[in-house]
């Protein structure tokens, strides 16, 4: 059976997820969409292209679409889709600051996404992350499994990145994991971090620990300070692709994931950053692992947050 995803806006971040999804070459068709009217359908034309020289046969689709549905035809029977269609942060702006923008694009696509792809499995990469997966899934009204986000991926590959840079150590041999929301209340775990296998607090004061995990917390907001125009792409299309090609894989793989909790640590009824094992299906399963009683109260803390500003996009 044709293996397909679909990836929803051609922007930085759409179009570098698509090409990352096209030279796994475990896909038949990478479909990638924007509303600008040729743009998709070039950026296809010029990744095509390299096919010969890079060594993949996946083939990208470009499909101009509207806000009405026009277009989406290509899209049909996507086993994955990732919905980075919005607008990025603009220096000084918060991820709550696009909400309301953000709310009436993520919604339109993801009722024309379930008209056209009823059994696909959907990643949420808009911002503000934790609301638009949550409004992609009333949206769609698909089973909850089957609408994920991607923050933690990402917080995660950030936290590890400036533990390597400030140790000097490779970055293969850090491991470390962020929870919560993708925002002010995100929670980095450093009772999982490690470094060669050592606990991060034998290497790194707590002091130091404190300013990493803060840095981690506002990597985005860095990011978009220095670029001045537009926000991160490279770091974050590389989180998603990794969750789609686990999804095709049907891996099993547990990764960091804005996923539907209900029960797992004391929490229920909202999309919040957690682990999660992912599969053909979406989440299979929310994995509660060991945390320090701080971390739990803090990814509590991260949940009454996230769930009242979910609550809100009910009505956006």
């Amino acid at each position: 059976m044709a293996k397909k995803v679909t990836v929803v806006g051609a922007g930085f971040y759409g179009s570098t997820t698509a090409l990352r999804l096209a030279e796994y070459n475990i896909f038949d068709e990478v479909v990638l969409t924007d509303i600008l009217e040729g743009k998709p359908e070039g950026l296809a034309l010029d990744m095509n292209q390299s096919r010969s020289i890079e060594g993949f046969e996946t083939k990208i689709t470009g499909a101009t679409t509207t806000p009405e549905g026009a277009g989406y035809e290509k899209t049909a029977n996507s086993d994955v889709v990732v919905i980075t269609a919005g607008l990025p942060r603009k220096p000084g702006m918060s991820r709550m600051d696009l909400i309301g923008v953000n709310a009436g694009i993520v919604r339109g696509v993801a009722e024309n996404i379930a008209k056209h792809s009823p059994n696909a499995v959907i990643i949420v990469v808009s911002n503000p992350l934790d609301e638009m997966t949550a409004l992609a899934q009333i949206a769609t009204n698909f089973p909850k499994n089957r609408v994920m986000g991607q923050a933690g991926m990402l917080d995660t590959a950030r936290f590890t990145n400036f533990v390597a840079e400030k140790l000097g150590v490779e970055v293969g041999s850090v491991k470390t994991l962020t929870l919560g929301s993708h925002g002010d209340t995100m929670v980095p775990v450093p009772s999982r971090c490690t470094v060669g296998g050592v606990p991060l607090s034998d290497k790194l004061s707590q002091a130091e620990i404190d300013e990493l995990v803060d840095r981690t917390r506002n990597g985005g907001a860095e990011v978009v300070a220095l670029l001045k125009t537009g926000s991160a792409y490279y770091a974050p299309s590389a989180a998603a692709a990794r969750m789609a090609k686990a999804v095709i894989e049907d891996s099993g793989e547990v990764m960091p994931v804005c996923a539907w909790v209900d029960g797992e640590y004391g929490i229920s009824g909202v999309y919040l950053g957690v682990e999660a094992e992912i599969g053909k299906t979406g989440i299979r399963k929310v994995v509660e692992s060991k945390l320090t009683d701080s971390e739990v109260a803090s990814l509590k803390e991260a949940a009454e947050a996230v769930r009242a500003k979910q609550a809100d996009v009910q009505t956006l």
